[in-house]
């Protein structure tokens, strides 16, 4: 029997022409061309995509189910997204919502190396949400954001991480940032006793990214940001292939211009391609995500799937101290709570406000009960 990906789409369409359309997004995933014109018989029978299931949401919006060949995707990154939703994406009335991937994808991708776990692992953290922030402004040169590391790490912070708009600008090189932050943090952890991990952010193309990750590695960092939609998929998942004793965090600039649902894209795509962490936008924050979606998002990174390690949920964008215990409530002790700004705000003050907010997770999370959990694929 032929492996297939059962992918789903939200499609907009009359009720009239649902099926043609369903039959049109089957065709385009896979031949790509009038399927009349097939004169190939194991082509029609098991490369052409089948539509599986269609089923009215409301009117003129239609949940579509397709079956499309697992060997189309090679085995490669960009080739899958492209197999599930390449020429489909360009079509504004459908958005791709969900796809249940054959054993042989999970294996080949591979998913997190180092999961929730291997993050707690690196901190000393067996149970509490986990916290961070992030080196800020834009502009700031090397020795502001060194200083900013050196606060923030004195406040007991697990996790700081680049900004995703620090790359390789004049006044910020990576190859001086890099290493006077970690310095930072380093001299910082020795008086606390905290393992604090500095997280720098790749960015550039593949020599670049390795030359980054090179400089990283040398400086004994093991865990980095990328952000997949702008590096690429491929990319991406080449560095986690190249280096399995580093941590990877997602950041989700540009994932908004995708039209797939962020469950989908933050929780299962970028954990298949070895996402460990995934940074998303938080309801009530300043980006426009609801709270069901963030929560549904945060159970497709740490669900069951396969042999897949879960990825820990890292829910940001506007986050401040009184949200703390909302956050705890929505997604249990599974998760990394990412305040920038509203730490930021405190100035001189900056190691006593990171203090408090460490402390107030910390308490909040002895009390915490665990979140209602996904269903397995």
């Amino acid at each position: 029997m032929t492996s297939r990906i059962i992918v789903t789409y939200h499609v907009t369409a009359p009720a009239d022409a649902i099926e043609a359309r369903a039959r049109g997004i089957a065709v385009e995933q896979s031949v790509e061309m009038p399927v009349e014109a097939v004169t190939d018989q194991r082509v029609l029978d098991e490369i052409v995509g089948e539509v599986r299931d269609i089923t009215e949401l409301s009117r003129g919006l239609y949940e579509v189910t397709l079956g499309l060949a697992t060997e189309t995707v090679g085995l490669e990154a960009g080739q899958l997204l492209n197999m599930i939703y390449g020429n489909t994406s360009i079509q504004p009335d459908t958005v791709l919502v969900d796809a249940i991937f054959p054993p042989e994808i999970l294996e080949a991708f591979g998913g997190p190396r180092h999961g929730i776990q291997g993050l707690r692992d690196r901190v000393g953290v067996p149970d509490r949400a986990l916290t961070c922030s992030a080196l800020k402004p834009q502009g700031l040169p090397v020795p502001g954001l060194a200083d900013l590391a050196y606060r923030f790490a004195l406040g007991g912070l697990d996790f700081i991480k680049d900004d995703h708009g620090l790359a390789n600008q004049h006044y910020s090189p990576y190859a001086e940032r890099v290493p006077v932050i970690a310095a930072a943090v380093r001299r910082a952890s020795a008086e606390t006793g905290v393992p604090t991990r500095y997280i720098p952010s790749l960015t550039g193309d593949l020599d670049q990214l390795r030359e980054q990750m090179r400089i990283a590695r040398a400086e004994g960092l093991d865990c980095v940001m990328i952000q997949p939609m702008i590096a690429g998929l491929p990319a991406m998942h080449t560095l986690v292939r190249e280096n399995p004793e580093v941590a990877f965090f997602t950041h989700p600039t540009m994932t908004g211009a995708a039209r797939i649902d962020p469950p989908f894209l933050h929780g299962s795509l970028f954990r298949l391609m070895g996402g460990d962490a995934v940074i998303y936008t938080n309801h009530g924050g300043r980006f426009a995500f609801t709270r069901e979606t963030c929560v549904t998002l945060g159970q497709h990174a740490t669900r069951p799937w396969g042999a897949l390690k879960p990825a820990l949920p890292v829910p940001a964008g506007g986050m401040t101290l009184d949200r703390v215990p909302e956050m705890i409530e929505c997604y249990g002790t599974d998760v990394m709570l990412l305040i920038g700004g509203g730490l930021l705000l405190a100035r001189e003050r900056l190691v006593e406000e990171t203090r408090t907010f460490c402390d107030h997770v910390a308490a909040l999370s002895a009390d915490a009960a665990p979140p209602p959990a996904a269903v397995a694929d």
